[in-house]
């Protein structure tokens, strides 16, 4: 094991991977050293607090607005001690704080607002513990060549999952991976069931514990979309190598199957902590981090294939991927705008994924050659127009 401790820039640190994170850190001391939070605005109580436990020396607030009521946080928690911790407000300050170098940098943010961040990480060297998914999906190629080998470590408990079980064969071995899903709190309805579902009910996930947004994306299976992407790109396994099923237990988190009919397969009871510490520690596996499956009980875990017809999510993804290196951003930032649309009361559920296809089908796409940062965030910015055009008609 690691002697010195590793120093950590957590990002998005009020969120659920965030605040799990360190609960990560505080159960393991002497392994981590936390240097930098960043988080949103919404909650600068709480970012106050972490800062002042964390013993931090930077904090970032996206939310200018909030940099005021940040500091007077930080001094009711360290009193004259605020001064030295440095406060850095804008958009950009996420990103300033990625690329300072530190050993991990675990980008916990939502949404494709972690991209600029994710660059700055790579750039400056760290080990990218990735749990903003969104960035990966939408710079795709300008990330993978911002990173050197290994050093991105993927968070979601899917990817997780597979990393862990492809140290069981090599890459060339590989037949193919299957991506688990639980199937969300409409598994098993039809579309005529799930056209009048309300938000409270999209957000009351059976198994997860997730922020607003992922919630919503794993009721209308644009998270595993999301995450087929993903898995595309971290492991190099063309989208039609990839497989969802269903699986409402969330014990198996994915699998990796090869040539000779072997199937590996990581499980643990659904925590988000467990693959969390991976991401801080990797390739190191830190001691009692979650309870695991308890053996001596019986127990059943079921699998079923997935019913594309009434979550076409995921049949859309596949069709972003293989489509042109911008369609995955125009993907997800449809998305954005329909699950931000729903959650406001303004469009119905169905409209979510039924926007993101309209969008997709309308735009030209750029080649992987002619792929920049501004032409992806160009994309991004079409399709969010796009997309807010086509819900206020809804």
């Amino acid at each position: 094991m690691s002697s010195a401790p590793r120093s950590v820039t957590l990002l998005g640190s009020t969120g659920s991977i965030g605040t799990q994170a360190i609960d990560v850190v505080a159960a393991h001391p002497g392994r981590f050293r936390v240097t930098a939070l960043s988080a949103g605005g919404g909650d600068v109580g709480l970012l106050a607090a972490q800062a002042a436990a964390l013993g931090v020396a930077s904090v970032g607030i996206a939310d200018a607005g909030r940099a005021s009521a940040l500091r007077e946080a930080l001094a009711e928690r360290l009193g004259a001690r605020a001064d030295d911790v440095e406060v850095l407000a804008g958009p950009d300050a996420a990103t300033e704080l990625a690329g300072r170098g530190d050993d991990v940098v675990l980008n916990g943010v939502t949404g494709s607002v972690g991209l600029r961040p994710t660059l700055a990480a790579l750039a400056g060297g760290s080990t990218l513990a990735l749990a903003n998914k969104e960035s990966l999906v939408v710079g795709g190629s300008l990330v993978k060549a911002a990173a050197s080998p290994g050093q991105i470590v993927p968070v979601d408990s899917e990817h997780s999952a597979i990393a862990q079980s492809l140290r069981g064969g090599a890459r060339d071995e590989v037949r193919r991976l299957v991506l688990t899903a639980s199937g969300g709190p409409f598994r098993g309805r039809g579309r005529d069931e799930i056209k009048t579902v309300t938000a409270e009910q999209a957000l009351a996930h059976p198994t997860w514990s997730m922020g607003p947004v992922v919630t919503v994306n794993s009721a209308s299976l644009m998270n595993k979309g999301l995450e087929l992407i993903e898995a595309h790109l971290l492991f190099d396994v063309p989208v039609d190598d990839i497989t969802v099923v269903v699986h409402p237990q969330s014990v198996v988190h994915s699998m990796v199957e090869f040539h000779d009919g072997s199937t590996i397969a990581q499980a643990s009871p659904p925590d988000m902590r467990l693959p969390i510490a991976l991401g801080l520690s990797w390739p190191e596996r830190l001691d009692v981090v979650a309870p695991p499956c308890d053996w001596t009980q019986a127990a059943s875990w079921t699998f079923e294939p997935l019913d594309e017809a009434t979550f076409p999510a995921v049949g859309l993804a596949r069709s972003a991927a293989a489509a042109s290196a911008t369609h995955p951003a125009v993907y997800n930032a449809a998305n954005e705008q329909g699950v931000a649309a729903f959650l406001a009361g303004r469009i119905g559920f169905l409209d979510i994924v039924e926007t993101v296809e309209r969008v997709l089908g309308e735009h030209a796409g750029v080649a992987a050659s002619a792929v920049t940062l501004e032409a992806v965030e160009g994309a991004e910015t079409w399709a969010r127009a796009r997309a807010d055009e086509i819900l206020a008609r809804s």
